[in-house]
């Protein structure tokens, strides 16, 4: 059994109610569970909430909310591998329900789709991996990031780098924040995700965008705009 879980809780500060705002004619929240409802890899796609409006959203876009999320799981702090952990437990002790694979569905994830959820779940069967999640490459080297020290100076990370070319340098990858595959068991044991023992699924960069300020929001929109075809 497959399951997918959405962590949304209602608090948020820099994007207020920002899990259900009307993105592009949806509330945010409905990309990420039409993808997986899409996908049909799932026998469940659970949203994880500890709000009630979420929760009646979630539930017309036919997810599941089978539970309200505990406050102490619900604030800034709190990682997203407990918040999938707990919901396992949930589903283990109070729905007699054991998963094989669980992945984690962002929010705030717009540009998702159906047929990389799929891809993932391939890879993670295959290979027989803890994770696989979705990733993007660097746009620029990171070994010639430089910081702005309190004195207000400029000083490179990897100054060793300075006259290396581009093309010369590793290239380096990062987190998209669409999906997370993994075994219930990783998941439970809250294992390290980006290690060893997980794989990633590489997307175009033109298909991620994190969404955590007012900016990245506009800058989705009109992403999302030039994709459907109505850019200016």
């Amino acid at each position: 059994m497959n399951i997918a879980i959405i962590p949304a809780r209602g608090g948020s500060k820099r994007i207020p109610r920002k899990n259900i705002k009307n993105f592009c004619g949806k509330a945010m929240i409905a990309y990420s569970i039409e993808a997986a409802i899409q996908s049909t890899c799932f026998d469940m796609v659970i949203v994880s909430t500890d709000d009630a409006e979420i929760a009646g959203i979630s539930k017309k876009l036919g997810a599941n909310v089978p539970f309200l999320r505990p406050s102490e799981l619900s604030d800034d702090h709190t990682g997203t591998q407990a918040v999938i952990a707990h919901a396992i437990r949930y589903l283990v002790n109070e729905k007699k329900i054991t998963p094989k694979n669980v992945c984690c569905i962002y929010a705030t994830a717009p540009f998702i789709q159906a047929g990389d959820i799929k891809k993932g779940l391939d890879i993670l069967e295959s290979e027989r991996l803890d994770y696989v999640f979705s990733a993007t490459r660097y746009a620029f080297p990171i070994q010639r990031a430089f910081h702005i020290n309190p004195e207000q100076q400029i000083e490179m990370f990897y100054p060793e780098h300075f006259n290396t070319r581009s093309q010369d340098l590793e290239e380096a990858y990062h987190d998209a924040g669409q999906f997370y595959w993994g075994t219930s068991l990783a998941w439970l044991e809250q294992r390290a995700i980006f290690a060893l023992h997980s794989s990633a699924l590489i997307l175009p960069s033109s298909r991620v965008q994190d969404i955590d300020t007012p900016e990245d929001w506009q800058r989705a929109e009109m992403m999302h705009k030039v994709m459907q075809g109505v850019g200016e």
